[in-house]
């Protein structure tokens, strides 16, 4: 049976280099972006490499919920998958909402991520053994723990409140894996360390990002985030890939793979059942499926 793969807002950067390794290790893929000729750029690169499997691109603004929902129904009818790779991610200097009407750090890198793995389980299962792969980041260490509301207490800092997305849906990713364990479905955090992309060129250097005692020491934080954000991207993306395909996690499920793919603990406050739980509820409600 021929083993295919999605890999979100897979057109550039660390979600193509991605892409890359997949087609490489043999899977048929699919891209998923919101611009036509980044997507047909990213097929043509893919397929110039010789795949075993000729790539394609489907378009999707995956900061709408009704747009990953349409995403689904579209791949689910396609038959079994044998990977997903949610590689989607954004930051914003300024507080903004989603098409939804959900704040879009939130939307976009949980809810997003969240709404399509679970309408997709069945075409995993189908797929099994298969794979879930949710891109983490090291921005879950500044995150605020508290998963009441969309949007945490105090103000708006756009690396923090990433960071706080990234965490639920770390929670969320490792109480996946539980849910799944048995059911030929494994899920995987993979945290790419950091690259020069189009998320980090620029939102990097605002120092509105981060909270008023960080700004501070701006200078050394900005320093910080320049060194970790300037690694290309096909090394960023090794984690991802390691994840998807390695045969040393068959039969694994729930683990981390940091920044040099491999194995690292997960960041402990995802591994609170509290938190987790409180993460699934806001999700429900927020996304239904």
């Amino acid at each position: 049976m021929q083993r295919t793969a999605l890999i979100t807002a897979g057109t550039a950067g660390i979600g193509l280099e991605t892409a890359l390794g997949l087609a490489e290790a043999g899977l048929a893929v699919t891209v998923v972006g919101r611009d036509a000729e980044r997507g047909a750029r990213a097929v043509e690169r893919i397929n110039a490499t010789g795949p075993l499997h000729s790539a394609r691109f489907l378009p999707a603004d995956l900061s709408s919920l009704d747009a990953v929902r349409a995403l689904a129904a579209t791949i689910a009818a396609d038959g079994p998958l044998s990977v997903l790779v949610n590689n989607v991610g954004a930051m914003f200097p300024d507080r903004r909402n989603s098409v939804d009407g959900i704040e879009a750090s939130f939307a976009v890198n949980h809810l997003s991520p969240y709404l399509l793995t679970e309408l997709l389980l069945p075409t995993l299962r189908a797929g099994a053994p298969s794979r879930i792969v949710n891109v983490t980041s090291g921005a879950v260490g500044t995150a605020k723990r508290t998963f009441d509301a969309v949007e945490p207490p105090g103000g708006y800092y756009g690396f923090h409140w990433y960071g706080r997305a990234k965490l639920a849906n770390l929670a969320y990713t490792l109480e996946l894996a539980g849910r799944l364990d048995g059911t030929g479905v494994s899920v995987f955090a993979a945290d790419p360390g950091g690259a020069a992309t189009d998320m980090t060129n620029g939102t990097m250097r605002d120092p509105k990002i981060v909270s008023p005692g960080l700004r501070l020491l701006w200078p050394l934080v900005r320093r910080k985030f320049e060194r970790s954000t300037s690694g290309p991207a096909s090394v960023a993306a090794q984690p991802s890939v390691f994840a998807a395909t390695d045969d040393s996690l068959s039969g694994r499920t729930g683990v981390v793979v940091g920044p040099q793919a491999q194995p690292v603990p997960p960041f402990r406050p995802a591994t609170d059942p509290r938190i987790a739980d409180a993460v699934r509820r806001l999700s429900e409600r927020l996304a239904p499926k």
